[in-house]
């Protein structure tokens, strides 16, 4: 699955994006954000405070408790302010 980091997140984990083979137990944002904790230092930083965390799967915002069965990309962002 090709994982997207984007502002803050992409600057704490020092990546845009990486494609990663997802565990069997990662079956959700919510897990893969509680997996990607686990890395290393720079991860736990930036998911350090998941309720400010947006997600999409495939371009599509959804909540941190959505399957992630079939999903071909998933986008970490901050959320975002209009005007």
């Amino acid at each position: 699955m090709k994982v997207r980091y984007f502002a803050w997140l992409r600057e704490r984990t020092g990546t845009a994006e990486e494609a990663i083979e997802l565990p069997d137990n990662v079956n959700t944002p919510a897990a893969l954000m509680e997996w990607l904790k686990q890395r290393d230092e720079a991860y736990a930083y930036a998911f350090e405070e998941t309720d400010a965390i947006r997600t999409a799967i495939d371009h599509e915002h959804v909540e941190h408790d959505h399957p992630l069965t079939g999903a071909r990309e998933i986008a970490f962002f901050p959320p975002m302010t209009g005007g």
